[in-house]
């Protein structure tokens, strides 16, 4: 008969090492209906193993085109320009899926890791070139948004790329929505067409100081073989009037002529406050 001591002193063999999960599966592993999840990690993708098996880069490849997706419906719910690029939107699912497989070909099974996975990033990093002129700021910071999750997902940091791209998505839908540093005011270039025989430096007088909060004279161009003048303003419209209202008190003092108002915030449409 073995003796009950003996069996205590014996470790269970179905348990994993913690230093052998990781700390995503480590994390699951503490509670213990997550139990089948970390096994599937564990010992079907085989996430220990010195380079990733073909289980694991199908994973890879998945999570990264999931986390891409991500960021792409993000950018796209938060976009605010004039006009919403498909292209753009598929470059970044693209872009950081391929940068993903690059790691992890770079990264591959020696022993200089680290030195590879830097490597891989320079590499990966370079080689972005965009022949289109990027619409809005922004932009470029959706693009390395997704090269660093693909760059996370390929050097096998699934944690770290899960967690930090639902966290910075979550971040970035949130101030968007609440309107986070919206200018207090709308601004407006303005453009008006008169004729010669009006006196533009009083014609306006009145009805800017009624319509506008502020208004600043930028040019005066002689048009149409010098027969008219156009005149290009930066103005801020009060809260209470509409751009609609503007254009039509001016048109009645320039007599009809051309009256072009445009917003300088593309972001914001002409009846914002």
């Amino acid at each position: 008969m073995i003796h009950l001591n003996a069996l205590a002193n014996v470790a269970p063999t179905d348990i994993p090492d913690p230093d052998e999960l990781g700390p995503l599966l480590s994390f699951l592993n503490q509670f213990g209906f997550l139990q089948p999840i970390v096994d599937f990690f564990h010992t079907t993708l085989n996430f220990k193993a010195e380079q990733p098996g073909l289980p694991e880069i199908f994973f890879a490849t998945i999570l990264s085109f999931g986390l891409m997706s991500l960021i792409a419906a993000v950018y796209k719910a938060t976009f605010r320009g004039p006009k919403l690029s498909q292209d753009y939107v598929h470059t970044l699912i693209i872009l950081g899926t391929v940068v993903t497989m690059i790691v992890m070909v770079v990264r591959g099974g020696s022993s200089q890791k680290a030195q590879a996975t830097a490597f891989g990033m320079f590499a990966a990093f370079s080689i972005i070139r965009f022949r289109v002129t990027l619409s809005e700021a922004r932009d470029i910071s959706f693009i390395f948004l997704a090269m660093a999750a693909g760059l996370a997902v390929g050097a096998r940091q699934y944690g770290l790329a899960m967690a930090t791209t639902l966290l910075i998505s979550a971040i970035i839908y949130g101030f968007s929505r609440a309107n986070w540093f919206a200018p207090n005011r709308a601004s407006h270039n303005l453009r008006i067409r008169v004729t010669n025989d009006i006196n533009f430096d009083f014609a306006f007088k009145e009805t800017f100081t009624k319509f506008l909060e502020m208004y600043d004279l930028i040019s005066v161009e002689s048009i149409q073989a010098g027969m008219m003048t156009e005149l290009r303003y930066t103005i801020s419209l009060k809260p209470e009037y509409s751009p609609g209202e503007l254009v039509s008190a001016i048109q009645q003092i320039n007599g009809n002529n051309r009256v072009y108002l445009t917003s300088t915030s593309p972001n914001r449409t002409l009846s914002d406050d």
